[in-house]
């Protein structure tokens, strides 16, 4: 599967913040999901002769968390949370790519609050081609499951009906837009 990725050209691509963005859901009352994004995603996809020795830096802003309810927005940048202050960027770090049936996997680290633990995230590469601007552009979507918890964030309040305000498990998702910088010479 890493061998036959259509339009698949080696290089240093950049993330365009601009169009791309990482969001989440947590279950909430145990019954709706609250939805949120951070911004500002940054960061360096090194695409490599043999795809499977590409590698991805990214990194987050914490405090651009938008829920759409800022008094709610205010408390995740809390010590409660995120400790935003007192930590200021999330990353990750790839450590491999892996394909499995038809599914293609990026293994990493993800760092928040101070805290390193491996994720994998499934992804589907969206393509790589030119942009209207005359850059090469690659795209692709990834989605994983975290907990919280895994990560030092366990606030939470027992609710009347039986059950807790917040879930451990937070779905991610990922939408990355990148632009080369450099091909892989030859």
């Amino acid at each position: 599967m890493l061998q036959n990725i259509p339009g698949y050209q080696p290089g240093t691509y950049v993330i365009d913040g601009s169009h791309s963005n990482v969001t989440f859901s947590v279950r909430h009352m145990m019954v709706a999901k609250v939805r949120g994004e951070i911004e500002g995603l940054e960061g360096t996809i090194v695409l490599a002769e043999q795809p499977e020795d590409s590698t991805i830096t990214a990194t987050v802003d914490p405090s651009t968390i938008n829920t759409k309810n800022a008094d709610r927005d205010a408390h995740l940048r809390s010590a409660d949370f995120f400790a935003s202050d007192e930590h200021p960027t999330w990353t990750f770090q790839s450590t491999g790519a892996r394909v499995e049936g038809d599914d293609l996997f990026i293994d990493g680290e993800l760092q928040i609050r101070g805290v390193s633990k491996p994720v994998s995230l499934l992804v589907e590469f969206g393509g790589i081609g030119p942009d209207t601007w005359g850059n090469t552009r690659a795209g692709a979507s990834a989605r994983t499951r975290i907990k919280r918890s895994d990560f030092g964030i366990t606030w939470n309040v027992a609710i009347e009906t039986g059950g807790v305000m917040l879930s451990d498990d937070i779905d991610v998702e990922i939408e990355i837009s990148a632009i080369q910088q450099a091909p892989v010479a030859a």
